[in-house]
Formats: structure tokens, sequence, C-alpha cells
């Protein structure tokens, strides 16, 4: 009865989720690097898919390159433990005006070993996470911008 209650609450007052799987027209301009090809691939993703350059709005986004902080240290003085730090700024824009810029970041530890390989997968684990993580991010902050602009 309490959740029957909540939802017509709910459609009463025209609430709309931000992510309610509509098809938004945001065309993400490329983003240099490895980095950049994935993360404008996971906001194309959090968008409904690629649109194309004429699009209602337009995502540039500068990636930078991920930075890396030792958090521990074995007895024999080895790193243990990384931190990889994505940071990114971003700007909305929807013809010539802009909406909206911003910044983000995103940041994932992860175990730093002697053998190669389990240390490049441990690694590239953690910027794919963080890149995951980048993108949510950004894509709330622009569909909520969208959200008010339209709703004005």
């Amino acid at each position: 009865m309490k959740k029957l209650l909540l939802c017509l609450m709910l459609a009463a007052c025209s609430f709309q989720p931000v992510f309610s799987g509509n098809n938004t027209d945001i065309y993400v301009a490329p983003i240099s690097g490895v980095n950049g090809i994935e993360l404008r691939n996971s906001l194309n993703a959090e968008f409904g898919g690629i649109h194309e350059q004429n699009a209602k709005y337009v995502l540039t986004v500068d990636l930078k390159e991920p930075s890396k902080k030792y958090k521990a240290f074995e007895r024999a003085g080895d790193a243990a433990w990384q931190e990889i730090t994505l940071n990114a700024t971003y700007t909305l824009k929807s013809g010539k005006k802009t909406l909206m810029s911003g910044s983000e970041s995103a940041s994932e530890s992860y175990t730093f070993v002697r053998y190669l390989v389990a240390s490049n997968a441990s690694y590239n684990n953690a910027v794919a996470n963080t890149i995951h993580q980048l993108s949510d991010k950004i894509s709330i902050h622009v569909l909520t911008e969208i959200q008010k602009n339209e709703n004005k």
C-alpha cells in the first residue's frame, strides 16, 4: 500500500528519473589518448549511443594523463600498493551557448607486485574502473543540467 501511494505521489509531481532510458541527443567530441577513447565510449553508452556532430548538445572533455601515487610499502621498501588518479575537465554546449563546465576526478588503488603480467593486469583493471567512475560522475552532472535546461 505504501509503495502504491509513493508511486502515485511521484507520478502526480511529474517526477522523472535522470536515467530513465531516454536517448539524449549529446555528441561527445573525441577525447585524445587510449584512456580518452575508453572514456568517450563509456560516456556514449551513458547517453544512449553515438550521436552526430550536429546534435542538440555537445560535450567536450579534456582528460589528463593518469597520475600514480605509492600507497603502501613492504618491509624491504618495495611498493605494494599504488593509487591511480584520472582528472578531466568538461564543457557542455547547446549551439554556441555554454550550459556548464566543470571538472571531475576519480581514483582507485591497485596491487603492485613483482610479477610484470600481474602488475599490468592490476593496473589496467584500476584504469578501467577509474574511467567508469569518471564517466558516471560526468554523465550525472551533464544529464542533470540538460534536465534543468529543458524544464525551463
